[in-house]
């Protein structure tokens, strides 16, 4: 009790990972809708164009994203598969202020994480390796070459000491229905009706 009122417990910061073609953008995309407002969806800040509709993120390049990273401007920030990831620093003080947050990271980024969100949870989003590979190879971005070499660099999930998970969402069916599990899964956390693991 601070000043005669009390303080609000942090909220959740949701890292959602899983391997490169399982699909967490479509479901982050098809699931928001069905979520409550007041979840916030993190937008991430990354040196790519945005190439696809499922993906929803700010570009900088490489100059002003490690100027951007000096400053300060990032809660998160990580590289992968030749390319740097930033999360907004604000995202921080919306879960010190009690609000959710959602946000596709790395499974690298899960210990800095760990060290900065107070109540942190884990899902993870699968499917199996050949359903990986076709999805990747629809984008048209790679060639079977460097698809393999993307699969062959995924790193195990290690969910970090005093995280939560990991909460498994299967996508290897309709991304409808791993949508409407996520939302089901999500929901819970934030009402706190998910048991802890």
């Amino acid at each position: 009790m601070r000043d005669g009122w009390e303080e609000r417990p942090a909220g959740p910061f949701i890292a959602v990972v899983g391997p490169s073609g399982a699909g967490k953008d479509t479901i982050l995309a098809l699931a928001r809708p069905h979520l409550r407002p007041a979840i916030r969806f993190a937008r991430r800040i990354i040196t790519r164009v945005s190439q696809v509709e499922a993906e929803d993120h700010d570009c900088l390049d490489e100059a002003a994203f490690e100027a951007a990273e000096r400053e300060g401007a990032f809660c998160l920030s990580w590289a992968a598969h030749g390319l740097r990831y930033g999360l907004p620093a604000s995202l921080l003080a919306h879960c010190e202020g009690g609000e959710a947050v959602v946000a596709n990271v790395s499974r690298r980024a899960l210990g800095p994480a760990a060290q900065r969100f107070a109540l942190l949870h884990v899902v993870e989003i699968t499917a199996p390796r050949a359903l990986l590979v076709e999805r990747i190879a629809a984008r048209g971005r790679e060639s079977a070459e460097e698809i393999e070499a993307r699969l062959a660099r995924n790193v195990a999930l290690d969910v970090p000491s005093g995280a939560h998970g990991p909460h498994r969402i299967d996508n290897s069916g309709r991304a409808e229905d791993a949508a409407a599990d996520f939302v089901r899964l999500v929901d819970s956390l934030v009402s706190g009706t998910h048991s802890a693991t």
